[in-house]
This record gives structure tokens, sequence and C-alpha cells, in this order.
């Protein structure tokens, strides 16, 4: 952010033209500050970083596929070269509904209408401490460290005299089967047995285990069930092992703990589930469980 004060980006309506604040700049946010070009108002777009991700391809960035540049673009470029939408960089720190302001790290930015589209992180259901152990697949952070822990556990395999040792690295545990876990399952089992076979001398790539645990009956419960069973049948002829109705009561740094029974892995992804942004506590209205709940069953990145 520039050395202006926040409240130069915006204001409200009894200084000229309403203004309008956007905070979030993936697709919601886009799409938001695209329909409202053109409009006799301010609008500005809040995002504590200057380039949009496209998500869906973010598992391509964890397992090599894809550099990071190939799926995200400064949100400027993203909005047109036809867009008077302003955009600041910031981190979000509290939301006034009564007096209409947004608090960020360097002071306050007036709105007359605010449209919040700040996304979601992934939930670990009370066990925050999992995180260090499971990462999870939201943005391109989590992506480039997902990829390091991947191709970090062949490298450690291939030096690896002890076999149960060697065995745990190139186990690859995947907690949650909607779509990021699904995509990141087969991809994982993919690049281990059709790119990274000629790479290595003291292992078999190929025998890499990939395992995919499922909470519910079906992975992509989601989706048509046409479409799970036909996911499901291609993750196994991949070689991804699946474990429906099996929930993880325990992650660590050896492996995790379904169903009572511990399974080693150096690896542990985390594609179980999503919550809202901590940032919504602060607007100070009650907030819907079920609405919460359905936002987690039908996240799909």
């Amino acid at each position: 952010m520039s050395n202006q004060s926040p409240d130069s980006h915006a204001g409200h309506g009894a200084y000229g033209r309403p203004s309008i604040l956007i905070i979030g700049g993936g697709f919601a946010g886009l799409a938001a500050a695209r329909q409202l070009t053109g409009l006799d108002a301010k609008v500005a777009l809040l995002d504590r970083k200057n380039h949009h991700v496209f998500q869906p391809l973010l598992y391509q960035v964890a397992t090599a596929s894809l550099s990071p540049a190939s799926i995200s673009a400064p949100i400027r470029s993203a909005l047109g070269t036809r867009s008077d939408c302003q955009v600041v960089l910031s981190n979000v720190e509290s939301i006034d509904l009564q007096e209409q302001r947004v608090y960020v790290e360097e002071g306050s930015v007036p709105y007359d209408y605010l449209v919040l589209a700040v996304g979601v992180r992934h939930d670990y259901f009370g066990n925050e401490q999992w995180e260090a152990f499971a990462p999870g697949l939201k943005t391109l952070e989590d992506a480039t460290e997902i990829r390091k822990r991947i191709l970090l556990a062949f490298e450690s395999a291939e030096h690896e005299a002890d076999e149960d040792a060697r065995r745990a690295a190139l186990t690859f545990a995947v907690v949650g089967g909607g779509p990021t876990g699904v995509e990141l399952a087969g991809a994982i089992k993919s690049i281990a047995s059709k790119t990274l076979p000629r790479e290595y001398r003291n292992i078999d790539t190929t025998t890499a285990r990939v395992v995919l645990f499922q909470g519910g009956s079906r992975v992509l419960e989601s989706f048509p069930e046409q479409l799970s069973r036909r996911a499901e049948r291609d993750l196994r002829a991949l070689g991804v092992e699946i474990h429906l109705e099996s929930k993880v009561s325990s992650v660590s740094a050896d492996g995790v703990i379904v169903c009572d029974e511990f399974i080693p892995a150096q690896n542990v992804f985390w594609a179980a589930g999503v919550r809202a942004s901590p940032i919504l506590n602060s607007l100070g209205v009650p907030l819907d469980r079920e609405d919460m709940k359905v936002v987690r069953e039908r996240a799909l990145v």
C-alpha cells in the first residue's frame, strides 16, 4: 500500500459519489468489481495480496505440474483495462458496521456499501495443532509448501537405508474426499507412477502409497452419485487406496490414526473441510451454524 492514508481510497457519499468497498480479490470479488464498473460510484477492491489465484488448479502447482505464475495474475490485470475499480493492498483487521469503516493495518477505510468476498480457509474442526503436520490447499503458499514436501519425500526415500522409514516416506495420506482431496490424491499417484520413475535409481517410485480418507460413504459427496462412483473407479485404477467412512482422529509427524489404526506416513495433506474467514467474527452479528455447515459441504476448492 502507498503512503497515502487508506481514507484517500474511499469516501462517504456526503463528499460526492457513494463509495463501494469490496473485500477479497477471489472469484466473487472480481465478479462484483466487474459488475459494478460503470456505476456512478467510487469502487475499491481491498485484498491482502495483489494477485488473483485460479484456485481449481492449485493441486497442479502442488504436484509440480504447473508453476505458480501459470495460475495467478495481478488483480489489476484480472479486472481488465476498462475497469475504474481502485485496487488497495492491505490486511483487514476488523469491520465496524455501525461506523461503516473497515479497519486495516494502516488505518481505516470508510464505505457506503460493503461487499464481503473473503473466501474460506481449511477447517481442522478444533484441532488446529494438526496444521503443522497436515497442510491444506487454499493459497499459492499452501501449494508450494505441499510441492516441497512431496518432492523432498522422494529425495528422502532415495537415500533411506531403513525399509520402514523408506516406506513411510513414500506414503502420502490425503484427508478428505472432496474435489481438492480427489484431485490431489490422483495427481500424486500419477506423477509417482508416470513422471518420476526415471528420475531415481535406488527406489521404485511407482510403489508410492497414496491413501485417501473420506468420512462419508463416497467421494465427491456434493456431486451426483454417478460422477462420484466414476471418480472412485478412476482413482482406484490409478492405484489410490480409498478408505470410506474413515475419520481421522489424530495427526502427527509420524502419520495418522484412523479408526484406531495407526498408518505411518511422512506426508499428510488436509482437504477435509473449510470454514469462513475469522474476520466475520468482528461483524457483531449472529452467524448461522447451518449456513456454515452448507458452506463446508458445498465448497469445491
